[in-house]
């Protein structure tokens, strides 16, 4: 089959076609036929260098594919309602930039109606992780209000509406007007352009000076002081990337008198279990409203799968909103 792999850590330029034996589903697992696969944050850093696949993971980047599975585990399919020929997206630990992949059964969603694979392909990756962070680990509930930073990326489109969607107050934040226009547009009740725009004093302006029950934030590094300074009482930070640096200095006493939490995770070594957990919440709460057009997938721009050095160099440009996917 055909692959994009990581001849040497670098620039996007690094990626390049090449080929690979098409791999076996084990117990426990399916071989998906790809038709597209997401371009992730943790891709680029993988080139980099700075991501190591997990051990026991493919090499080859990618953690989001959607197609058609072509064989595999039958047990493991009939017991998770899927079977050969099934139209599924799934959530990988990597291998997802091929033209076939393996995974586990209990990571693979069906491809919600009415919904492209390019569109498919858009979803594993960034609603897993928001779910997981921002309901599982945060514990968002309806009524309270939700601060989004970074609303215009791919994490940021799915948080924004589902925020909206289980009945926050969704206040974005974005570098420019017109991010913050789509940002908007996709349903924040708020949204703040950063650069311009101090999402602390704003935040607190818009919550008449209560704060944000909790925080998605993907900067770390000296936002977090900043956001601790704008949590309501009992406020939840949920960490899930450390794009401004991994070291943070914030006021402890703060955490103390107003009950504060700050939280982290990483999704792509933690076990099929706890995966496959998040699948079956999606599964049962945002999926139908995937599929009644209530939640959207949002994909800025698709390439064809040789032209993966192109998609990396537009996500690092940053001028992107929502995902960018290959095609096979």
């Amino acid at each position: 089959m055909q692959a994009i792999e990581i001849s040497v850590f670098g620039a996007p330029g690094v990626l390049r076609v090449c080929e690979r034996a098409q791999p076996v589903p084990g117990v426990g697992e399916v071989l998906i036929r790809v038709a597209a696969s997401g371009v992730n944050r943790p891709d680029v850093l993988q080139r980099k260098g700075h991501y190591p696949a997990p051990a026991g993971a493919s090499d080859l980047p990618g953690l989001e594919v959607a197609g058609v599975i072509e064989s595999g585990d039958a047990q493991a399919m009939a017991a998770h309602g899927l079977q050969a020929g099934d139209r599924v997206c799934a959530l990988l630990a990597g291998g997802g930039y091929a033209q076939w992949c393996v995974a586990p059964v209990e990571q693979c969603l069906p491809v919600p109606a009415g919904l492209s694979d390019v569109e498919a392909a858009s979803l594993p990756e960034t609603f897993f992780t928001v779910w997981s962070n921002v309901f599982d680990r945060a514990h968002l509930r309806a009524g309270e209000t939700l601060l989004v930073q970074g609303g215009s990326s791919g994490i940021g489109v799915a948080a924004i509406q589902l925020g909206r969607a289980f009945g926050a107050t969704v206040i974005a934040t974005a570098g420019s007007e017109d991010k913050c226009a789509a940002c908007l547009a996709l349903g924040a009740h708020h949204a703040i352009a950063y650069r311009s725009q101090d999402f602390v004093a704003e935040v607190l302006r818009i919550t008449q000076g209560r704060g944000a029950d909790v925080v998605l934030d993907m900067v770390a590094g000296d936002y977090v002081a900043r956001e601790v300074d704008c949590l309501a009482e009992d406020g939840r930070i949920a960490i899930i990337a450390v794009q401004g640096g991994v070291r943070a200095a914030f006021d402890a006493g703060k955490l103390l008198r107003r009950r504060l939490t700050i939280t982290g995770s990483t999704l792509r070594a933690r076990p099929g279990a706890f995966k496959g957990a998040i699948a079956r919440a999606l599964r049962e709460h945002v999926w139908p409203l995937l599929a009644s057009g209530a939640v959207r997938p949002v994909v800025y721009r698709s390439f064809p799968a040789h032209e993966a050095a192109q998609a990396h160099a537009l996500m690092e440009s940053n001028s992107h909103i929502g995902k960018i996917v290959l095609t096979w």
